[in-house]
């Protein structure tokens, strides 16, 4: 910063001056201080300005960076309970498939057995005729004795 420079050609100014005896006061160019006073004047609005855009994009990137890391933040948060509900879709649909798996086999037990009970009802009439038409044939083997 170009002030800085000039505040320290004033300070060696003041220490390379004459001075005055007995006082602690010394002797230097009016217009030469004068005319440094003058450029600082005219230097410390552009320097503030300077100072002041730094100092605002240091906070516009500090706004920006906090933002930047809520929004990851964010995803993250986000992918997590994505991730947690796949996990319970999957876990539900594991239910729901054994589900399905043991009342497709409590049914296929059931229809076997109810198929077997109608396949010995069938074949117990079939048996109950045929040891009717089985005496009508010993009967009529006998007559023909």
């Amino acid at each position: 910063m170009e002030i800085f420079t000039l505040l320290e050609t004033l300070e060696d100014m003041l220490e390379k001056s004459r001075n005055v005896p007995f006082s602690g006061k010394c002797v230097v160019d009016k217009e030469e201080i004068l005319d440094i006073i003058k450029e600082i004047r005219l230097k410390l609005p552009e320097e503030l300005k300077q100072a002041k855009w730094v100092k605002e994009e240091r906070q516009r990137i500090l706004v920006e960076a906090q933002n930047e890391a809520d929004e990851i933040i964010k995803e993250a948060e986000n992918r997590i309970i994505s991730m947690i509900d796949e996990h319970e879709i999957t876990r539900k649909a594991y239910e729901k498939k054994v589900e399905i798996i043991e009342t497709a086999n409590e049914m296929s037990r059931e229809i076997s057995k109810g198929t077997k009970e109608y396949a010995d009802s069938v074949l117990a009439g079939i048996e109950v005729a045929l040891q009717d038409a089985m005496k009508v044939i010993q009967n009529n083997r006998k007559e023909l004795k």
